[in-house]
């Protein structure tokens, strides 16, 4: 039997600098062209400076047999979300060509294919009409999405009135319930609440145990062991590796918590505007910089930033912290503890002192952000990794390793 999906020397590149792509009229589209002929004849006799060429993917291949759940990992700008955009023929790749023997449904962003003016009853039918769904089939599944997607208040109030949280409800229900053969789900799980996420999980595991086949793309490791039998690593653009998820998932580990060589200042991978930019990360203990923290006792967080900001700007910082599963434990943020910072021009560092670190020992990795009023300035995934060692955190001369984050409590107890 065929794959049910064959990607053979998939590649996609972009051009740096090019402008957006527009409709044209065809004055326009004459003028383009002779513009590109004079290009064209003035390189022949000068330098003309030319589009940086980037490759998001590069010479991509493997298969996926009908019935199989596979993970698609990597960091970030490993080329996941383009290799789904390009399964999901959103988006067309540069070479190469991909082999699809079924229906196939992706959830790769909150509310993909809805019509915000269209109520989330109608935006069932038309999903279902998209996916090649018959009227019948729709409306004898209908009940199940909307019990699944918990929105049975508001089926018949336009989506664009919809929270985040209702739209992916929705979406996810509509992509599950519609018998795709393949199913292509993102990261964008994580807009749910931990509650649905598990429904998720749940309903995914049964789609691939029906014989459907699921694409899955996650940074929670745990997820991706407990559905996917094989995974594929993506890094730079390649596939690393691709085999069983037992021996992927350690080569992807070890990847993310390997501190980086690269400095923070050249780091390219990162997102925001770039008006505050972070430089390095340290961590210190009684104002001295050490090469790890102590369970239970104090440390400071130091990430140096230069901003570019000619005026002082209301300024923020969050930071998460992910163990060695690349599971999430928690986030820190300024303002969730109203701390008020403003940053001008120059060079400086955002402080985060932590009183008891409550992280048991280890290696984590930490993911900061910086936003200027409400937008990203500067984003970078796994800028640091922070290295603990065993301390007393309880004061009782007794280790507990059977949680990642200890806290501090007592307990009592009294007879009726």
């Amino acid at each position: 039997m065929k794959p049910i999906i064959e990607i053979e020397g998939l590649g996609k590149s972009y051009r740096i600098g090019a402008n957006r792509e527009k409709y044209l009229s065809l004055r326009d589209e004459m003028a383009k062209q002779a513009h590109g002929f004079y290009r064209r004849f003035l390189s022949r006799h000068r330098h003309v400076p030319r589009d940086e060429e980037f490759w998001a993917l590069k010479d991509v291949s493997f298969s996926v047999n009908e019935g199989e759940a596979v993970g698609i990992i990597g960091r970030n700008g490993a080329g996941k979300s383009t290799l789904l955009k390009i399964l999901s023929k959103i988006t067309p790749p540069t070479t190469g060509k991909i082999t699809l023997r079924g229906r196939m449904a992706s959830l790769l962003e909150v509310g993909t294919g809805f019509h915000p003016e269209l109520t989330g009853r109608e935006n069932v039918y038309l999903n279902g009409a998209i996916l090649g769904m018959t009227r019948a089939e729709i409306k004898r599944k209908f009940d199940e999405i909307v019990a699944f997607a918990e929105i049975e208040k508001f089926l018949d109030t336009p989506v664009k009135r919809y929270s985040s949280g209702m739209y992916v409800r929705l979406a996810f229900a509509v992509a599950a319930h519609l018998d795709p053969k393949i199913l292509i789900v993102d990261e964008v799980l994580a807009v749910g609440d931990a509650e649905f996420q598990r429904k998720c999980l749940g309903k995914m595991e049964e789609v691939a145990h029906s014989g459907r086949t699921v694409l899955f793309v996650s940074h929670n490791m745990a997820a991706i062991e407990n559905l996917c039998r094989r995974c594929v690593l993506l890094k730079q653009g390649a596939v690393a590796f691709e085999g069983p998820t037992v021996q992927t998932l350690p080569k992807y580990l070890a990847d993310f918590l390997r501190p980086s060589s690269e400095s923070l200042a050249t780091r390219t991978d990162r997102e925001g505007t770039g008006s505050i930019r972070l430089l390095d990360v340290q961590v210190s203990v009684n104002n001295r910089a050490c090469v790890a923290a102590i369970t239970g006792k104090p440390c400071t967080l130091r990430f140096g930033f230069v901003s570019a900001c000619k005026a002082n700007v209301a300024s923020s910082i969050a930071f998460t912290i992910r163990d060695a599963r690349a599971q999430f434990l928690c986030r820190l943020s300024s303002e969730d503890v109203g701390s008020s910072l403003s940053t001008g021009e120059g060079h400086g560092a955002f402080l985060c002192h932590i009183r008891r670190l409550p992280l048991t020992p280890g290696q984590y990795r930490i993911t900061p952000t910086i936003s200027i009023n409400g937008e990203v300035s500067d984003y970078i995934e796994g800028a640091f990794v922070l290295n603990v060692e065993s301390g007393d955190f309880y004061g009782t001369g007794r280790f507990s390793d059977h949680s990642p984050v200890l806290l501090d409590h007592e307990w009592e107890m009294f007879n009726s």
